[in-house]
């Protein structure tokens, strides 16, 4: 347990509070559905409706997929599958792993190196496990989901792991059991663990024992279609022979029980996640669960001695109240026996965030935003400051509008590498760099002379190539100004000799949800799709200028994402949701009073909750866009909740069954937004059969009404494979980023 994120289910503690619960779903009285002449499009693998989707692809293939397209769609997969990418890693033992796709192996191959060979130009790698052989010798479209290592016993090195595979790219996997020393999986008539696709966890607890939530072999699922039980499952048992140890109520969110197994900090957890921002935690002590006392909507985490508190809302402790956003940390014996003394790590402001930390063997790295931009921060446990605090040392790593984040290498290693960590830097235009440092006790430079501290010493790993022109562009961040006063930042990159009349094809992209933040990140793919085409002359003959130009891409970062903490987030839920949009239409017009881009030449693009951002723009802001590119999307916001694992969003959206919050969500209903009469934006919505997190019914029922209103230009196209992230390889990311870009391209960089 070394890396955190500061937005993983920090959670509330009223049961009854509207934003976080889903108590009122019992409400005697339920909301009604409207009329919806497309549900038959909801059975997903039905003959009928995949030879309707069938149609709608051919159709929009027929669009797209000219020479020009082509042209693109080789660009983005040259780039995808470079041989000059950073190869990340993970260290385990006296190895580093990677997980890698390129041409020749388009699933990929879990790979290994030695630190020696790693650095050098031209590593040599030992292949462990090569997923296009195993899906072609067992017949199933297998996508490699990670691996978790059995922690050896001392001096033994890391042989057992268990591989997560999914057989579509969906959320559901297969678990089973993987010799990395015979690069075989250990047989399950031999007793290796090979548990039945579906969706849960897996955590080792011994060498013969996992800790398993599931779903397979008639384990019960919530309402959110997660695992509902936790279960200890011993080598030789079926999942229904396993001992159930932890259950949690139906309309709950999942539950999940792991085993921590860092040496001398040993200990077994179990978590009900009621819903994304509300959890309680459990250890066991003598076989039996003690409760955590902590609010539910406080975001806690162990690492060895401590227990670390993140609060979702102001948490008010003995009289003394700790801002939301903030790191405390307590002893964690400490706390379980009852005391509530904390050290404060990290306070937010208006302007900084957290966003995830991690620790090495001896210290603490922060990793935060200011404005959008990284800053690294790092803490050490052995040593006071004059507040009573961790000693706190700025890393000097991190340039403005980038991206940087700091993590450990090993925390556990005890042979020299437990205080090294890796640093990964990005930007808009600056290709990713990996260094790795160690972190030493010291004396730093201060106004004073020099002060404790703790000290860097790092050095450049890996570089990643350039994949277009990038010293040709410019960064910039703006502040649009929504419309109840609230300042938001947007990223804009575009050539160094812009020309501001109002002609500038331009790609706007969001998200605004479960407080995940957009940050600065360099992409071959927008940079080749993009920043580098060109229009026509006579393109832009009708235009003030008429010298081609390329296109401007934007990033928005608006209310209901993480950029400004907690607050920034929840100023965008449920009934409050209005505020994302109006964020993001604030920013469209901006780019548009400001001469970057015109209604003609701005589209937008989002995927999943930013597929139902740009959804809210095509209903709602129409006047404002000339294209959008709608992907993974939720969009009929009356059935998401028996939608695939909509149930489980709730907290973000509201319940449509209740007739009051059903008021609120039909105002950010797309689907329920469209009328006659409407010049809308030319439309593009994708998707994949095999998404069983948000699914493809309500991108299929979007386009369907659409284009039974005989709204024109309305495109969908729905890929068979890849899950969630509508792709499961190189091949097929390549594809659906070819088509979202060039039809965008099409609209906004053409005459018409």
């Amino acid at each position: 347990m070394t890396t955190t994120e500061a937005d993983q289910t920090p959670l509330p503690d009223n049961d009854t509070d509207l934003e976080t619960t889903s108590g009122p779903r019992h409400a005697a009285t339920i909301a009604p559905e409207p009329t919806d002449e497309n549900v038959w499009l909801e059975d997903i693998h039905g003959e009928e409706q995949l030879a309707w989707v069938g149609e709608q692809n051919a159709r929009t293939e027929d669009l797209l997929e000219d020479a020009e397209y082509a042209a693109v769609e080789a660009g983005i997969l040259e780039v995808l599958d470079s041989t000059d990418r950073i190869a990340m890693v993970n260290k385990r033992g006296d190895y580093y792993y990677n997980f890698w796709k390129d041409q020749e192996h388009p699933k990929g191959l879990w790979r290994r190196t030695t630190w020696e060979s790693y650095v050098s130009e031209a590593p040599e790698w030992d292949v462990l496990l090569d997923i296009d052989a195993l899906a072609a010798a067992e017949g199933v479209e297998w996508v490699f989901h990670g691996a978790g290592f059995l922690r050896p016993l001392d001096g033994d090195m890391y042989r057992f792991a268990m591989v997560s595979l999914s057989p579509d790219g969906g959320d559901a996997n297969r678990h089973r059991e993987f010799d990395v020393e015979s690069r075989t999986f250990v047989d399950p008539a031999a007793g290796g663990f090979d548990l039945p696709t579906a969706k849960g966890n897996v955590s080792w607890l011994d060498a013969d024992t996992l800790l398993v939530s599931s779903t397979a072999e008639g384990l019960p699922a919530t309402s959110s279609s997660y695992a509902r039980t936790g279960v200890k499952l011993r080598r030789g048992q079926s999942l229904a022979q396993a001992e159930q140890i932890f259950e949690i109520p139906e309309d709950h969110m999942l539950a999940i029980v792991a085993h921590d197994s860092t040496p001398g900090f040993e200990r077994t957890f179990a978590v009900d996640y009621i819903d994304f921002y509300n959890r309680r935690t459990w250890l066991l002590r003598d076989d039996s669960w003690v409760a955590i006392d902590v609010p539910t909507d406080v975001n806690i985490s162990a690492h060895r001695e401590w227990l670390m508190f993140r609060p979702q809302k102001d948490w008010d402790v003995s009289g003394v109240t700790y801002a939301a956003g903030s790191l405390l940390a307590a002893d964690l014996e400490g706390y379980l026996a009852g005391s509530r003394q904390f050290v404060v790590l990290f306070t937010p402001d208006d302007h900084t965030s957290l966003q995830s930390w991690s620790w090495t063997k001896d210290y603490l790295l922060l990793n935060l935003l200011r404005d959008v931009s990284s800053e690294i921060r790092v803490l050490d446990p052995s040593r006071v400051d004059s507040d009573s605090g961790w000693v706190v040392t700025a890393l000097d790593a991190c340039p403005p509008l980038h991206d940087v984040n700091a993590y450990a290498v090993d925390d556990e290693d005890e042979s020299g590498a437990g205080n090294d960590y890796w640093l990964v830097a990005t930007g808009f235009t600056t290709p990713t760099t990996l260094t790795r440092g160690t972190l030493t006790a010291g004396e730093v430079p201060s106004s004073g002379g020099s002060t404790a501290g703790v000290t860097s010493q790092h050095a450049v790993v890996k570089r990643s190539p350039s994949f277009f022109n990038d010293g040709d562009y410019e960064v910039q961040q703006h502040f649009a100004v929504s419309a109840d006063g609230t300042k938001v930042p947007y990223f804009q990159v575009a050539s160094k000799d812009l020309v501001l009349d109002g002609q500038n094809p331009t790609q706007l992209s969001g998200y605004g949800g479960f407080e995940v933040s957009r940050t600065p990140a360099y992409s071959g793919t927008i940079g080749r799709a993009w920043l580098e085409r060109r229009t026509s002359a006579a393109a832009l003959a009708d235009g003030p200028g008429s010298h081609t130009r390329g296109g401007v891409y934007v990033v928005a970062n608006i209310r209901g994402g993480g950029e400004y903490g907690p607050s920034w987030h929840r100023a965008a839920l449920q009934e409050k949701r209005h505020r994302a949009y109006e964020d993001f239409a604030a920013v469209a017009q901006d780019l548009i009073s400001r001469g970057v881009t015109s209604r003609r030449r701005l589209g937008c693009v989002g995927g999943s909750n930013g597929g139902l951002l740009v959804g809210n723009m095509l209903t709602q802001y129409p006047e404002l866009f000339g294209a959008v590119s709608c992907g993974v999307p939720l969009l009929d916001m009356r059935r998401y909740t028996k939608l695939s694992a909509g149930y489980s969003w709730i907290a973000e959206y509201g319940d449509p069954d209740v007739p009051e919050q059903w008021e609120f969500i039909r105002t950010f209903s797309p689907y329920h937004l469209l009328h006659d009469g409407v010049e809308y934006p030319e439309t593009f919505i994708w998707t994949a059969t095999s998404d069983d997190r948000v699914g493809p019914v309500q991108a299929r029922k979007m386009a369907a009404r659409m284009q039974a209103m005989g709204i024109p230009n309305v495109w969908f196209h729905e890929a068979l494979e890849g899950g969630h992230a509508g792709a499961s390889d190189n091949r097929q990311a390549a594809a659906l980023q070819a088509r979202s870009n060039h039809f965008l391209w099409r609209v906004l960089a053409g005459s018409n």
